[in-house]
């Protein structure tokens, strides 16, 4: 019988994956040395799901049976196992077949799947998991559909099919329940896959915060260290659960540090293991790690810091197959502050307080700060994760669990790095319809980089490009430290703005003065100051307030003030103002100069309060601004399907890609991109001009001219008037420097602009000279669209030349565009005044250059081989525009792994 060679061991379908408990799992290929883990796996399944696996009594595998389900090709036969703690817990497997039935090859695209998983890990996950996974392997081999026989009576694996979202067939067949499921992922499968992804994580982050019991490793017995400082703040705030305290040179009979229960190991606890909170050195942590598995702990937090890049791996890897998850190494640790919970595991010297702020860090450092920042200001912690390396737990994590944590309002989050940007993104903004997330980002510019440990893999897209698709996320991102806790405290005291109009009121004119000025800088409509006058009275201000809160014309009010002549308590004025904005749905911010105590009888009262008016303004302003993208994000807008020709264009796609050249992958400008993926290629410009046209973009013909006749020539079938230009790269776009001639009307001015130009800047063959049909008059444009493995296909708008190429003044949106991202991408340019009016000119048609945009947009979409795009100049008159040049980039459609099966990142 011919058996079809066996393919290398697929080691990309290995995945970390999180359980529906928040426990992790490894699930990879069954191999035949998985024999006797298979056969232990089988001992441990009840006799009723064998009965629901195999539809009959099936006490035991046969050896036959062993060799069957252990040894696979990896391509119409294929094995998928989940493991914990190197421990088989589920199956899944596949087989291709025919219409019959029977086994077959490709092109067959038909499969059967079947389960099978321990019955004491049933409802944790396990199927839905392994069917993700097992999908993609399939549809990675060339299969469509997967077919099963299920028995009536096990419901639960029905209920796997039936839940998971993929299109499906269901019959009832000689006495079982015959499911078929079209692989090809739907939106309704990947609502589904995001939701499992959510609450798995969030339950993994849940349990590192809302732990049963903490053990401290590397307690000392005496004052002072890491271990000690941890175990004194978990006392210190009151941890109402188990507590211990391990120490591997505790003295025999010694059973005690300061009071709590000590131990020599992790293995000598005669209680649960939860959290664990390593304190020793990077050396010793392979030891900890595995007797915290051996004890089925929940989630570890490593403080050490000298770890190399394979050491932060192996103890990732470690911690993952024993089902823990890892904050760290570097780690300052963590805090909740929930009543039922009172967890301080950090290095922290103050108590926090309880509020609704969640803050993550991946600065101990600057975790210090924003703990010290927050209280100063009279903000309180509803959680803290300072992550450190993140090797494992990240701020995506963080968010899942924040995303709808009941005690977290607003999110703050300091980030060097960013492991996976596109699903950041994603999981931002769907917090962020609901309650702000703050960023400041460090090690952000080029040239810098995060720090040892933050292994993270590269992204060439600048910083601004990062930046405005974050914005575009809902993200409010500032630029320090203070600005990340000013926003904070602001949105988390006050009601968000409906609006601009910024009512300024206060007892100094000039205050009041230098709050109007930072109203104008950032954007905001400042009504004229109010002037109390020095001799104001907190009744004043409570007047003044209460009025500027009534007034219909006003959003927000900015309170300044100095201090009195005569000595009054500062709880007099915050009773005032807390009195007039009680029942206020505006927000107040308070900008004071040394008034002693006055910020803290605010922050008792929820009222923010700010040592200058630019800070107070600011913070304000970012308000503002998350305000107006909630209201936007309300109505997204949608995406236009116009009439295109997508067969032709992909039979043109892959006619290209199928020709490429082998070889690394490319940026549009032809320079390595870092990737693995295959190297792209230029499409020539007529492929181009044919491809754009297909979906209803034309660009203006063009004709070459290598030499004045031939120039000649094609200006008479072109029609007069013309231009002349080089295409040379070094001149391309570089009118500047003479390469193009514009507005020739005869012949004669044709030969004598053909002269200058092959006389002043070289020979034809050098130049490489084009004739083009004039266009009319307007305002030139650049579109451009690349592909980042991190962030997906990004598309770009600016004006053509100095403001995007000096000023890099473009506007970014993730593709697919929407209408209403259309209509922003051309408005959002700081130079977008020239589209408009400026000066008296004519307005260009925005209409039309919305809906070239969007045109790109749905070509790049539907095309993922598209890695790299521009249209320079695009011509934008009062009526139309005119594309005078393009150029497109292709390669193999990229992986996207945030479409892929749900797994756990690997650096």
């Amino acid at each position: 019988m011919h058996r079809p060679t066996e393919r290398a061991y697929p080691t990309h379908w290995e995945a970390d994956v999180v359980l529906r408990d928040g426990g992790t799992a490894l699930i990879r290929p069954i191999t035949p040395d998985d024999a006797g883990r298979l056969v232990s796996f089988y001992e441990q399944v009840s006799d009723q799901s064998k009965y629901y696996r195999f539809f009959a009594p099936y006490p035991r595998l046969s050896d036959r049976d062993v060799r069957r389900f252990t040894h696979h090709d990896y391509v119409d036969r294929v094995g998928l196992a989940m493991f914990v703690g190197g421990e088989m817990i589920g199956t899944v497997r596949y087989d291709r077949i025919d219409s019959t039935g029977r086994p077959a090859s490709a092109p067959a695209d038909n499969a059967e799947v079947a389960f099978l998983v321990q019955d004491a890990h049933q409802g944790r996950g396990v199927a839905s998991n392994l069917l993700e996974h097992v999908a993609a392997c399939a549809r990675e081999r060339g299969i469509r559909r997967f077919t099963a026989e299920v028995l009536p009576a096990n419901t639960k694996m029905i209920k796997v099919f039936t839940d998971f979202g993929y299109s499906q067939k269901r019959s009832f067949e000689d006495g079982s329940v015959h499911l078929t499921l079209d692989l090809e992922p739907t939106a309704k499968s990947l609502a589904v896959m995001r939701a499992r992804e959510q609450r798995a994580e969030a339950r993994s982050v849940q349990r590192l915060l809302a732990p049963g019991s903490v053990v401290v490793v590397g307690a000392g017995r005496q004052p002072g260290g890491a271990g000690r400082t941890v175990l004194d703040s978990l006392r210190a705030f009151d941890f109402p659960g188990e507590v211990y305290a391990v120490n591997n040179r505790l003295p025999e009979g010694r059973q005690e540090i300061d009071g709590v229960p000590a131990y020599r190991s992790v293995l000598d606890i005669p209680g649960e293991v939860d959290l664990v909170v390593l304190a020793v050195p990077a050396a010793a942590v392979d030891r900890v790690v595995t007797e915290c598995g051996e004890r089925a702990a929940q989630g570890l937090v490593v403080l050490a810091a000298d770890f190399d890049r394979e050491q932060q791996r192996e103890l990732v890897r470690k911690a993952r197959s024993y089902g823990m998850r890892v904050i760290g190494p570097n780690a300052f640790g963590v805090i909740n502050t929930a009543p039922a919970v009172r967890l301080n595991a950090t290095l922290a010297a103050e108590r926090p307080r309880h509020g609704r702020v969640g803050l993550f860090t991946q600065s101990g450092a600057i975790g210090v700060a924003l703990l010290a920042g927050l209280h100063r200001q009279g903000g309180g912690l509803s959680s803290f994760v300072s992550a450190g390396n993140r090797a494992d737990v990240s701020g995506n994590d963080v968010l899942q669990y924040w995303d709808d944590d009941p005690d977290t309002d607003v999110v703050l989050m300091y980030l060097e790095s960013f492991g996976n940007p596109r699903k950041f993104t994603r999981l931002a903004r769907r917090t962020a319809e609901r309650k702000p997330v703050v960023v400041v980002r460090g090690a952000r510019h080029s040239g810098s980089a995060p720090p040892p440990g933050h292994a993270v893999p590269v992204s060439r897209t600048p910083d601004a490009t990062v930046s405005a698709l974050l914005r575009q996320a809902g993200v409010l991102l500032v630029d320090t430290v203070t600005e990340l806790i000013d926003t904070g405290i602001q949105l988390a005291f006050q009601p968000l703005p409906s609006g601009p109009r910024i009512a300024v009121l206060g007892n100094a004119e000039s205050l009041g003065l230098l709050t109007y000025d930072a109203c104008l800088a950032q954007g905001l409509r400042p009504s004229p100051p109010v002037d109390l006058t020095t001799a104001a009275t907190p009744e004043d201000f409570r007047a003044a307030l209460a009025a500027a809160l009534a007034a219909p014309d006003t959003d927000a009010v900015v309170v300044t003030a100095i201090p009195w002549v005569d000595d009054r308590a500062p709880a007099e004025l915050a009773d005032a103002l807390a009195a007039a904005s009680a029942d206020a749905a505006k927000p107040v911010a308070v900008a004071q100069l040394a008034i002693e105590g006055l910020d803290a009888a605010l922050g008792e009262r929820r009222i923010p309060s700010f040592p200058a008016p630019e800070r107070a303004v600011k913070a304000l302003a970012e308000a503002v601004r998350y305000a107006q993208w909630r209201r936007d994000a309300a109505d997204p807008g949608r995406v236009p399907d116009y009439d295109v020709d997508r067969s032709a264009a992909a039979t043109l796609i892959d006619r290209a890609v199928a020709d490429r050249p082998t070889g690394a992958a490319t940026t549009s400008g032809g320079e390595p991109d870092g990737t693995d993926r295959p190297r792209s290629l230029p499409l020539d410009p007529a492929a181009t001009a044919e491809l754009l046209g297909h979906y209803g973009v034309a660009v203006q013909p063009m004709a070459a001219a290598p030499d004045a006749d031939s120039a000649v020539t094609a200006a008479a079938h072109l029609g007069y008037p013309v231009a002349l230009k080089t295409t040379a790269p070094h001149l391309r776009h570089r009118g500047d420097l003479g390469g193009v001639r514009l507005d020739l009307n005869t012949e004669a001015e044709l030969r004598r602009a053909y002269a200058e130009l092959t006389e002043t800047l070289g020979g034809p063959a050098e130049l490489r000279p084009v004739v083009q049909a004039m266009a009319p008059r307007g305002v030139d444009t650049v579109v451009r669209a690349s592909f980042d493995p991190g962030i997906g296909t990004v598309l770009s708008f600016g004006l053509a030349g100095t403001p995007s190429e000096l000023l890099g003044d473009l506007s970014y949106r993730l593709v697919p565009v929407t209408d209403r991202e259309a209509a922003r991408l051309v408005r959002d340019l700081r130079t977008a005044p020239m589209l408009f009016g400026w000066r008296g000119s004519q307005p260009v048609d925005s209409a039309a250059l919305e809906e070239l945009l969007l045109r790109v947009s749905l070509l790049l979409d539907d095309h993922p081989e598209i890695v790299a795009l521009e249209l320079e100049p695009v011509v934008v008159a009062a009526h139309g525009l005119t594309v005078l040049d393009a150029a497109v980039r292709l390669a193999p459609p990229p992986v996207t792994t945030d479409l892929g099966p749900r797994r756990l990142s690997t650096y």
